[in-house]
């Protein structure tokens, strides 16, 4: 029966083209009906849409509603400024052809479907909700969008679907700092970078909120900016005035938008179960058939097809994220319920919470559990009790297990081997277990898996994942410990909020696991994930345990010494300059040079200030002793803050041990990466950069091993590219550097000089990176055009080199990646790319399947390395690109050289045979310059 819009209604004005992009980012890409028209986004928005039907009812049901969507690009705002949202990207192609559907899908439900030609979603629900606040009714607008947060107040509220939020006035002012009535003042001088809005530059949300609730309104403030005390500030408020004043008109919804419906036009009606059922039915959705029919009281009809024989059923219609149940585990019968669920289900998604994020130091202060999306537990362990900013360190709060119960209960589980174990970035979880002696296996890792599938084209943190697959954003940790010298560790963050954020993050790592398992089949990478991404958590996991020994004696004599260099470099710079000056200031040291000694090459930043980065020194080196003293004592610099200082703070002082971090998803290559500290990159070229090797030493009574692959990317290329020549030197054991500058400048090995051969070398590792006949130059410090001839005449000597090199950089432009010899995907996103990028895109594309095979390689042989040094009194402590570190007792050196050696020249196989042989150098020592 209709109703005229008045006192007592209750309009609901659904954002949409959110709901759109939502639903897009939530579900899989290749969710296809049967006929390939992909539809994804229809299918989550189509959830999204029953979950508000079904929930929005009883007797704050709506009486009117509507769903708002974009109608096209350009809008009343772009004919005031062409840059209005000129930064937005493309429309994905997959999702284009849905747009229309979710039109299709909202006429379905029997809600009222609107767009407007000129003008965008966000005006249209401002007009409809003016209307609706004057004639007395309430509204509700389903969106989280900060730019309909003006319109809060005055019966008209909003409600974040997503995180099942309600946002009202004070919301608008917690994350404005001003009432709903002043949001479009913020805005207007905050600018919008995603809409390209420009306001008033260097001013944030913060300090125009200040402002504005200082000076009362935008216009005021503009009035009275020669007022304003700080200079920066006054200047800018007076200089971009009609830019902010452009701002706000850009940034203030239209209420007078001239909509094509009244509001009685949008009362609610009952959806034919016909129309509804046969568009579900034509879509392929047969879960939400399912359920819709049954609501409705009706049959479902029948789907003969499915969209993928092989994406399950449970996947293809998943829910966008909505935490429905967090549970506070307070006791142990709370805990034995999850346990039983554990049991039952088979798997759990599992994080912890500690103090930091060292893993070797931080203490656990809670464990957060999931076995079904949307419902989790936190469990709190260490949690101190406190009041606002005082806390006594030695009163647990209330409700908490004490730990030792907590994990004699929890143990059997994560470590039962029929109980799969799910986190994202598992390995710091699992050390964080190994500490209090619980070895949790086995293990699945969401980050692994968005590695295997994704590695190039996007981080693979929990953040960055939740948000792309999931359409949502977890809560941030700043929330909870704040940041710089005020923050706190987690064991003082309050239990309840404790539980909204952990038990998030064990529900997004469940759901992330629950839509990348199966892709890892489509995306074909399971071989890659489950034999050289998931088994390296356990292997990389002993090894930083282990740590390694570092002298602290050591380190401080090569300080103190590394200190007398730099002061007699300093003495010797400032005698070459004539006059005393900073060394260690860039701006300094370009004065000196392209000022006072007038050298060429000099320019200037943004600050007006002389750049001296290394490869301007470098160049400038060639011709003069100045700036290449300033190098040497830049690199003695470098060596003792970051090494031998730096390393004496990461000594752990329970152990003596120095336990660096592997990161397995850095490099897209599937090199590891090391950090705190990154021993990977401590310099070997020169004599004082290897004597900080020194300093890693054996314990007593034991001895380091090095065994390192020699030349092994030299040799992938050579297999790779099919190089008969240089595959022919390798397999007869010749010295590939010299053999290569034998073929190139026909010279024989008995007559090879030192000269000539270091030539060779350049260019054979020089040509693996892409190197230019520029960057060769620099490296041998020969004229450009001489470099640029070796590169010419090494391309005619090994033609192959350069099919290689086109072929892979044609692969990759038409498919988007390149690949390993053991099938990890590198992408290349940037291939296509033009300018500086380019060239960057191209080398890095033709190097990939090299550095990538190199780093597959000696991955297989760490994943086989424990089981093959079983019983020997041995353990792997350190990867260094090509170099495995081992530290053995004194006497097993040989018998442990053999075994690591037949491990490591044989790693490639079953899986690859290699037409050059693999080739591994060992050496032993009481530390690792000696053994090296």
């Amino acid at each position: 029966m209709s109703t005229t819009f008045g006192k007592g209604c209750h309009l609901h004005l659904i954002d949409g083209s959110a709901f759109i992009f939502r639903a897009f980012h939530a579900l899989p890409p290749l969710t296809r009906r049967s006929d390939g028209m992909p539809i994804g986004a229809v299918s989550g928005f189509v959830n999204m849409i029953w979950k508000m039907v079904e929930e929005n009812k009883g007797p704050d049901a709506p009486t009117h509603v509507a769903v708002v969507f974009d109608k096209g690009s350009h809008t009343f705002r772009n004919d005031m400024y062409d840059a209005y949202k000129a930064n937005r990207d493309e429309m994905p192609e997959d999702l284009r052809p849905q747009i229309p559907l979710t039109r299709d899908a909202t006429r379905a439900f029997s809600i009222a479907c609107l767009e407007q030609e000129g003008y965008e979603a966000d005006d249209i629900i401002a007009a409809l909700a003016c209307q609706a606040r004057d004639a007395g009714g309430r509204v509700t607008i389903i969106s989280s969008d900060k730019d309909l947060m003006q319109l809060v107040g005055g019966g008209v509220e909003m409600f974040d679907a997503m995180k099942n939020n309600r946002i009202g006035v004070e919301e608008v002012e917690a994350k404005f700092g001003v009432g709903p009535d002043r949001v479009v003042d913020v805005q207007a001088l905050a600018g919008d970078s995603v809409d390209n809005i420009p306001g008033a530059p260097g001013i944030g949300i913060k300090t125009a909120a200040l402002l504005i609730n200082e000076y009362g309104t935008l216009e005021e403030l503009l009035n009275r900016a020669e007022e304003i005390k700080q200079p920066k500030r006054r200047q800018t408020l007076i200089e971009h005035r009609d830019q902010i004043e452009l701002s706000k008109q850009l940034v203030t919804l239209d209420c007078d938008t001239p909509v094509e419906v009244t509001l009685d036009d949008l009362e609610v009606v009952a959806p034919d179960p016909d129309k509804l059922l046969s568009f579900l039915q034509e879509m392929e959705f047969r879960t939400v058939t399912r359920r819709v029919a049954e609501a409705l009281g009706v049959e479902a009809p029948a789907i003969e097809e499915a969209r993928s024989e092989d994406m399950p059923e449970e996947e293809q219609e998943q829910l966008p994220f909505v935490p429905d149940d967090y549970e506070w585990v307070k006791d142990a019968a709370a805990l034995q319920g999850w346990i039983d669920r554990i049991n039952d289900r088979g798997y759990v998604a599992i994080d912890t919470e500690t103090t930091g994020l060292n893993e070797m130091t931080a203490a656990l202060v809670g464990i957060s559990l999931s076995v079904e999306p949307g419902q989790a537990c936190y469990i709190p362990l260490a949690h101190h009790a406190g009041n606002g900013d005082l806390f006594d360190d030695g009163k647990r709060a209330e409700g908490q297990i004490d730990l030792d119960t907590a994990l004699t209960m929890l143990k059997p589980v994560l470590e039962d081997d029929a109980v799969l174990k799910i986190g994202q970035n598992m390995k710091y979880d699992a050390k964080i277990f190994a500490r209090l002696g619980v070895e949790i296996a086995p293990i699945d890792d969401t980050m692994l898996m968005s590695y295997a599938m994704h590695a190039g084209i996007h981080g693979h943190g929990m953040d960055t994942l939740s948000e792309r697959y999931l359409g949502h954003q977890p809560i941030p940790i700043k929330e909870l410990i704040g940041s710089g010298k005020s923050q706190i560790t987690f064991d003082k963050v309050e239990i309840g909020e404790a539980v909204k954020y952990a038990a998030e993050d064990a529900d997004i790592t469940l759901r992330l696991w629950q839509q990348f398992k199966p892709q890892l089949h489509r995306e074909r990478v399971t071989t890659v994930y489950e034999t050289l991404e998931r088994p390296m958590v356990p292997v990389l996991k002993r090894m930083e345990m282990a740590g390694i020994k570092v002298d602290r004696d050591t380190l401080s004599r090569m300080s103190g010494a590394f200190a007398q260099k730099m002061a007699q470099l300093e003495d010797e710079i400032h005698e070459l300059a004539g006059e005393k000056f900073n060394v260690g200031s860039p701006s300094q040291v370009g004065e000196i040079l392209f000022e006072r000694m007038g050298l060429d090459g000099g320019k200037k930043g943004k600050t007006g200030k002389y750049s001296t980065p290394a490869d301007v020194l470098e160049d400038l080196a060639t011709t003069h002793d100045l700036p290449a003293r300033v190098l040497d004592w830049r690199q003695v610099q470098k060596l003792k803050s970051t090494y031998t200082d730096a390393l004496q703070t990461h000594i752990n002082a329970d152990t003596g041990r120095v336990h660096t971090c592997y990161s397995i998803a850095g490099a897209s290559t599937g090199r590891l990466a090391s950090n705190d500290p990154n021993l990977q990159n401590i310099p070997v070229r020169t004599e004082e950069g290897r004597r900080i090797r020194e300093a890693f030493v054996a314990d007593a009574g034991k001895v380091l091993l090095s065994l390192d692959y020699s030349q092994i990317e030299l040799r992938i290329l050579a297999h790779i590219a099919d190089i008969g020549a240089l595959k022919e030197a390798f397999a007869d054991g010749l010295d590939i550097h010299a053999a290569t500058a034998s073929e190139m400048f026909n010279v024989p090995l008995d007559e090879m000089t030192p000269e000539i051969r270091r030539q060779a070398k350049a260019i054979n590792f020089g040509v693996i990176y892409g190197i230019s006949g520029f960057g060769l130059s620099r490296n041998l410090r020969i004229p450009r055009s001489d470099a640029q001839g070796f590169i010419d005449r090494y391309f005619e000597r090994f033609p192959g080199i350069k099919a290689y090199m086109d072929d892979t950089v044609k692969f990759a432009k038409e498919h988007g990646h390149v690949s390993t010899l053991f099938g990890r995907r590198i992408n290349t996103p940037e291939i296509n790319a033009r300018g500086p990028h380019a060239g960057f895109a191209r080398r890095a594309a033709i190097n990939a399947p090299i550095q990538g095979t190199a780093a597959d390689i000696i991955r297989r042989a760490m994943i086989r390395m424990d089981a093959a040094i079983e019983g020997l009194p041995a353990r792997m402590l350190l990867q260094v690109h090509d170099e495995l570190i081992f530290e053995v007792d004194a006497g097993a050196e040989d018998r442990v050289i053999d075994r690591v050696r037949e491990v490591m020249e044989g790693a490639a196989m079953p899986a690859v045979k290699l037409s050059v042989p693999l080739v591994v150098d060992a050496g032993r020592g009481a530390n690792w310059a000696e053994a090296h």
